[in-house]
């Protein structure tokens, strides 16, 4: 799990991963911004990775191995945070995020795998989000 581009105290971030070190204000005026857009759209449009706005409310993204784990504990989540986030362009050019509520975008062999995580197991996996909110 990575955010996108938030600064977390606990949760990396891609943005300062592909720019080497962590950004102060917006990447988008960072020296390396159209290298740090191409590498996040493209964990952006693949099916591996869940982007939803599980970090402090920012796009996050979660890779699919931790899917089962992410379901076992989305009890401590706001639902909001964990919807899947889509980006599409309307014909005239407009952009459109869509979201998919977190009970609809989860797969049934995900479910499956989550019911026999043990739940200490899956809350070690988040623990840096969960903890926070506590």
């Amino acid at each position: 799990m990575v955010a996108e581009s938030a600064q977390h105290p606990h949760v990396p971030s891609l943005a300062a991963a592909v720019a080497g070190s962590p950004i102060r204000g917006s990447w988008w005026t960072h020296p390396r911004a159209k290298t740090i857009f191409a590498i996040t759209r493209g964990v952006r449009e693949s099916n591996d990775v869940l982007v939803c706005r599980i970090v402090d409310g920012k796009i996050g993204f979660v890779h699919q191995r931790l899917w089962p784990a992410l379901v076992r504990v989305a009890q401590h989540f706001p639902a909001e945070n964990i919807a899947r986030l889509r980006e599409s362009h309307t014909a005239n050019g407009r952009h459109r995020v869509e979201e998919t509520p977190f009970t609809e975008w989860v797969p049934k062999d995900v479910r499956v795998n989550a019911k026999h995580m043990r739940e200490s197991d899956a809350f070690e996996a988040f623990a840096s989000l969960l903890n926070a909110a506590r």
